[in-house]
């Protein structure tokens, strides 16, 4: 059973039916209680009824009684012998006796005694709860279930007797029954509207999910990732799902789209040095003497270093995660600034304090600051600062020059990848436009933030901050 409609509507009818049939047992054992009880009390008040003619009845005379005529009567003494019975009761059982031919009473010397001036003894009915069971009587040839009542009652010549009197049942069983053939009759018809009604509201809930499924199978087969699925706008998890889905189709489209461009401009930045350095190698190959070696060397390792940049952004888009080694931001600033020393270099002041340290990847780490540091001294007049400091829980590593800076509208823009803010520039001083985009990466890969600002100088200033080891 793969539908989900067909789950739905099996699973809601079986449900129903299990509820119905609890409510319908307890409605059969509360209606069969209630009329037990309605039994209960009709046997007792007759009974009730017949011990006190029994009490009023005066002397030492055989017990009669009077009950209507469905409702068995018979009255046992202590010994269980029958005293006296209702009229046309044939058998009797569930009660003291089951006789139904009175035997006299007990005369003579068994007689208790009393003052022969005294008037004569009346009789009383005990105070007891009466005491209840089923039983059958068969009355002027019909035999019926009953629920008997027993009380206790004394006559007026002092035998205790207990009178036994019966409310038939056949109105519980009557009722019981039809209420049962009711519910038997009805369940069927009400677990199919159950499962039609179900049905029926489960293809409406889930029509959007189908049309969700259609449009996505198309664009799946048409490759076109500018189109979305449609929103119903009924603000449930359906409605959930189809914005949710059009957010992952609307980043799936950027994500392609960036590596579009990235291929594009990639192949377009490897084209400039590889036609150079196969330019001067056909020169050099006709005219030896013409070959610019360092020029060659040069074209050769930008193709490298442009290479590697390509190969870690690559790394980077993959998910590589960083690693979790302790670095120290301090020392690893000293070591770079003391590999950029010499002629024609712009110098770099360093502000370090101690012991500024974080989780993560030394190489990465030093990528970023190398490229920190190459974007400054290409753009600075005169001077580079670089500060490392601890803010709270975060390690700070500022980076400024004192050039032209970056204008407001453009300090986002410049992490773009193969983003150059200056058109002018040749591609031999400057760099493919990677080197920031590599840094804000790692950064945010390192659970960092990398942000540019204005130097007091007035240049750039690049602030990394990174969460203190």
């Amino acid at each position: 059973m793969r539908s989900v409609r067909a789950k739905a509507s099996l699973g809601a009818t079986a449900v129903v039916a299990v509820a119905l049939v609890v409510a319908g047992f307890s409605v059969l054992l509360v209606l069969r209680a209630y009329l037990t009880d309605q039994a209960e009390l009709q046997a007792e008040v007759t009974a009730r009824e017949v011990a006190s003619q029994i009490a009023r009845e005066a002397g030492d005379g055989p017990v009669s009684v009077t009950s209507p005529e469905d409702r068995p009567v018979q009255v046992v003494d202590e010994d269980g012998k029958t005293v006296a019975v209702s009229k046309d009761l044939e058998k009797i059982s569930g009660t003291g006796s089951t006789g139904v031919k009175p035997e006299p009473l007990p005369t003579g010397e068994d007689e208790p005694d009393r003052d022969q001036d005294d008037d004569p003894e009346r009789g009383q009915v005990s105070g007891k709860e009466p005491r209840f069971s089923r039983g059958e009587a068969t009355v002027d040839g019909e035999t019926a279930e009953y629920r008997f009542a027993a009380v206790e009652a004394t006559t007026g010549g002092g035998l205790t007797v207990t009178v036994y009197a019966g409310a038939p049942l056949a109105v519980e069983q009557h009722a019981v029954a039809s209420v049962r053939e009711a519910m038997l009759a009805g369940l069927p018809v009400l677990l199919v509207v159950v499962g039609g009604v179900t049905w029926l509201v489960t293809r409406r809930a889930l029509k959007p999910v189908e049309d969700i499924r259609t449009e996505m199978a198309e664009i799946t087969a048409s490759e076109d990732l500018s189109r979305r699925v449609p929103e119903p706008g009924t603000r449930d998890e359906v409605d959930r799902l189809a914005r949710t889905t059009n957010e992952t189709l609307a980043a799936l489209e950027a994500s392609v789209e960036r590596q579009r461009r990235f291929v594009a401009d990639a192949s377009h930045e490897l084209r400039s040095p590889i036609a150079s350095l196969r330019t001067q190698l056909e020169v050099g190959e006709a005219h030896p003497e013409l070959l610019d070696v360092p020029g060659a060397v040069a074209d050769t390792v930008r193709l490298q270093q442009l290479a590697a940049d390509l190969l870690l952004l690559a790394r980077l888009d993959a998910g590589e995660r960083p690693g979790r080694a302790v670095v120290d931001l301090s020392a690893l600033v000293r070591e770079q600034v003391s590999q950029r020393g010499g002629p024609g270099r712009v110098p770099v002041t360093v502000t370090a304090a101690d012991g500024v340290e974080v989780l993560g990847s030394a190489g990465q780490l030093d990528r970023v600051l190398g490229n920190l540091l190459d974007n400054a001294e290409r753009h600075a007049a005169g001077e580079v600062t670089v500060s490392v400091t601890r803010e709270g829980g975060a390690a700070v590593l500022a980076v400024g020059d004192d050039g032209s800076g970056v204008p407001d509208a453009e300090r986002e823009r410049i992490f773009e990848r193969f983003v150059r803010l200056d058109d002018a520039r040749s591609r031999d001083e400057g760099g493919a436009g990677l080197g920031l985009a590599i840094a804000r990466d790692v950064a945010e890969r390192h659970g960092g933030t990398l942000t540019v600002g204005e130097s007091r100088d007035g240049g750039a200033l690049f602030v990394l901050r990174l969460p203190a080891q």
